[in-house]
């Protein structure tokens, strides 16, 4: 048995009926044009930089792995799937040919096709939740691992769908929304990395403004360790006064850097905010416990979640520097 691939057939899986009525799947990227001659990743790579040139180099990569895929790595013979999510039915085929190119097909939209020979059609309701977390991938072109194929010949040859118990279904969503939750974290974690210092420190002080503090923001340069002030009144006149210090860079903080912070905690009732995304060493911890002003440690992961908690208040000016969106999942 070949390969098994999934080609999306748009937003929604609005060309499903067509793709079925035609005998076909195909892809976009339009601005390409014919990739038919191209051979290696590499030339692929360089074409999909000359035609969008104002994506990011990953989205460029993405899509010309894609492509790639669809042109040189699918063979005839293998088994392809598409979802029509209007009749929530997955159509199961056999690749009949190889990759054509027509700059009229779909008004232009994806040009470079196969041609499909049909066989089956199987429920999304049929299949068992982690098929359907499996096939949930948003890419284009995808492979479908063996096993999960071998759901579809089950079910195409009149077999009976898997009954999981209500408890064991309820299990699996929820190891698959523990995995979306944790992955999520870790690209949120990904897009704080890549901020600058000067971004990081308005992003910490935009969560404070979140919580209810006013604050003032050190300009560039010496700041005497207090990059951010944060009062109930903006001018560090009412308490509770937080100092904060920021420092965004791949290291740990140690105990000389704990101390040195410290030392600018002087005046009674103050407090203080060291947030380091390098995280910080055990001795750090032991030295902020052992303060006399009291002095919070926040590492990357305490950041994005405090970010996470208070996102909804933060001003448009904080949640441009990291626009998240909200996902939906079934209570």
């Amino acid at each position: 048995m070949g390969s098994t691939w999934l080609v999306r057939a748009d937003s929604g899986g609005r060309l499903a009926p067509e793709f079925k009525s035609r005998a076909i799947v195909a892809i976009g990227w339009i601005e390409a044009g014919n990739t038919l001659d191209l051979v290696t990743r590499e030339d692929f790579s360089q074409r999909m930089a000359e035609a969008y040139p104002e994506d990011s180099k990953p989205k460029q990569r993405s899509a010309a792995g894609q492509v790639f895929r669809f042109v040189r790595e699918v063979q005839v013979g293998d088994q392809v799937v598409t979802y029509d999510s209007a009749r929530r039915l997955y159509l199961v085929g056999r690749i009949v040919s190889a990759a054509r190119y027509d700059a009229t097909l779909f008004e232009g939209e994806f040009p470079t096709y196969r041609q499909i020979e049909w066989l089956h059609e199987v429920a999304r309701d049929d299949l068992t939740v982690k098929a359907k977390n499996s096939l949930g991938s948003t890419l284009t072109l995808f492979k479908v691992s063996a096993e999960i194929y071998r759901e579809f010949e089950a079910l195409m040859g009149g077999g009976q769908p898997q009954q999981a118990s209500e408890e064991d279904e309820g299990l699996e969503e929820e190891d698959l929304l523990q995995d979306l939750q944790a992955r999520s974290l870790e690209f949120i974690k990904d897009r704080v990395s890549k901020l600058d210092w000067e971004q990081m420190q308005d992003l910490t002080a935009g969560l404070l403004r979140a919580m209810g503090y006013k604050t003032r923001v050190s300009p560039s340069g010496p700041d005497r360790g207090k990059d951010i002030v944060a009062s109930p009144d903006g001018f560090g006149f009412e308490q509770p006064r937080i100092i904060v210090e920021v420092k965004h860079r791949r290291g740990q903080m140690g105990t000389q850097e704990v101390r040195g912070f410290l030392a600018v905690i002087r005046h009674p009732g103050d407090k203080g905010l060291y947030v380091s995304t390098g995280g910080f060493s055990r001795e750090a911890y032991y030295e902020a416990e052992r303060a006399n002003n009291p002095i919070t440690l926040m590492d990357l992961d305490d950041l994005v979640e405090a970010i996470l908690e208070h996102y909804e208040a933060m001003d448009l000016e904080t949640r441009v520097l990291l626009p998240l969106k909200r996902v939906y999942w079934p209570a």
